[in-house]
């Protein structure tokens, strides 16, 4: 009898511990730019790799901008999309966004690495602005490459065991937020120099606005997440257009610990950590 109960006892244990999972979907977005620039499918390999050690996290990578098959939603619960934007961004297709709603309401988790965090003006950006908190709205935000030293991150669970950093992207800037910001937390955020207007004005290089935010030194935020009224969760990430940056502990760390929050698993005491060489940040490039 004792050794029955003992069988029942693992096999149950064994049962929650699959059922406690949690599931999240990393979709990479096909080939664009140049080598070592918007490598969707091999830093989302990386975020993959690190998150293999984490206890109670299973991942699935699809490419080229949706899964498999919807089924792969089933029992999902947080979406993670580093892709092209614009026009080109993959769940502004056919009817994904309707698609993406249902996920939503369900209290999905998503968050949005650099080009990825763009809709469009007219398709997806309310939707992107409720689901992630915030959007890069064409017009309005910028995109110019800087080196923002982030020195001043805020207590939250996205930014455990996270160092200060500085480093040069293309660290797009002068989002359109919720109103209000509700519900949103900035994590990164800097005042970019005025080098940054030095385009002229044009859909992503500058208007009156963000010459006149620049001008009066306003920080500007550039990662942020959001805790939305459904139990959702998403977040926003505009770096990552230099694909060796991911080479960089903490902005790495800061994206895995994202990943984590806006799937509900805990995030560890001092971060996710990982260990990234030379090598494994050379893997997996596309073909360009």
């Amino acid at each position: 009898m004792i050794r029955i109960a003992l069988l029942l006892f693992c096999l149950v244990a064994a049962t929650s511990g699959r059922s406690a999972d949690r599931k999240i979907l990393l979709i990479s977005g096909e080939p664009s730019h140049g080598k070592l620039e918007h490598e969707h499918r091999a830093g989302l390999l990386l975020f993959q790799k690190a998150l293999a050690s984490i206890p109670g996290v299973v991942t699935e990578l699809h490419s080229n901008g949706w899964v498999r098959a919807e089924s792969a939603f089933d029992g999902a619960d947080a979406i993670v999309l580093y892709s092209s934007g614009g026009g080109g961004n993959p769940f502004l297709k056919d009817d994904r966004l309707e698609t993406l709603r249902k996920l939503m309401k369900r209290g999905l988790g998503l968050g949005c690495i650099h080009y990825a965090v763009e809709p469009t003006n007219d398709k997806g950006e309310a939707e992107f602005i409720d689901w992630i908190g915030g959007a890069f709205e064409t017009g309005h935000s910028v995109n110019p490459f800087w080196s923002p030293r982030f020195d001043n991150l805020p207590k939250h669970p996205v930014t455990r065991g996270v160092e200060p950093f500085q480093i040069e992207d293309e660290w797009y800037f002068h989002m359109r937020f919720r109103e209000g910001m509700k519900g949103v937390t900035p994590i990164l955020s800097a005042v970019p120099p005025i080098s940054t207007m030095n385009r002229p004005n044009g859909p992503h290089e500058g208007n009156a606005s963000v010459r006149a935010a620049v001008a009066n030194h306003e920080r500007q935020t550039v990662m942020w997440v959001v805790q939305r009224d459904d139990g959702g969760r998403g977040f926003g990430f505009t770096g990552g257009h230099k694909h060796l940056n991911w080479g960089n502990d903490s902005q790495r760390k800061l994206v895995l610990n994202a990943i984590l929050w806006i799937a509900h698993a805990e995030v560890p005491a001092h971060g996710v950590e990982s260990h990234v060489t030379e090598a494994d940040l050379h893997a997996n490039l596309d073909p360009k």
